[in-house]
C-alpha cells in the first residue's frame, strides 16, 4: 500500500519558484550539487513532502532559484510574494552598493 505525502508549505513553494524560473527538477538538482542521476527524483521527493531537505540542501536551492528562504515556509500566499519582492529589493541594493565600492553611509577618501 502506497502512502500519500500532502504537499508541504516548502515543498509546493519550492515547485512554484522552480517553475517561475523554467527550470527541470534535473537541473535545479544538478545546480545545487545533488547526484545527477538522482537529482531529478530528489527534487522531486522535496516538492511531493515525502522529504526535507537537510538545512544546507535548503540554503542552495534558495541562492539557485535566487528566493530568501523564508519564502519556501511562507503558509499565506500573500505573504510569500512580500518576501520575495523584499529578496529581491535587497539583493538590488546590495548590488548597486557593490558596484559603488562601498557601503551605507560611506565616503570616499
Amino acid at each position: 500500500m502506497s502512502e500519500e505525502h500532502p504537499p508541504s508549505v516548502y515543498g509546493r513553494r519550492l515547485r512554484e519558484a522552480r517553475e517561475t524560473r523554467d527550470i527541470s527538477q534535473r537541473n535545479l538538482g544538478i545546480e545545487v550539487g545533488l547526484d545527477e542521476f538522482v537529482a531529478s527524483t530528489r527534487i522531486n521527493r522535496y516538492e511531493r513532502g515525502v522529504h526535507q531537505p537537510a538545512l544546507r540542501i535548503q540554503q542552495r536551492l534558495a541562492e539557485a532559484l535566487d528566493m530568501p528562504l523564508a519564502y519556501f515556509y511562507a503558509e499565506d500566499d500573500a505573504l510569500a510574494r512580500l518576501i520575495a519582492a523584499f529578496g529581491r529589493r535587497a539583493r538590488r541594493r546590495s548590488t548597486s552598493r557593490a558596484r559603488k565600492g562601498g557601503r551605507r553611509g560611506s565616503t570616499p577618501d
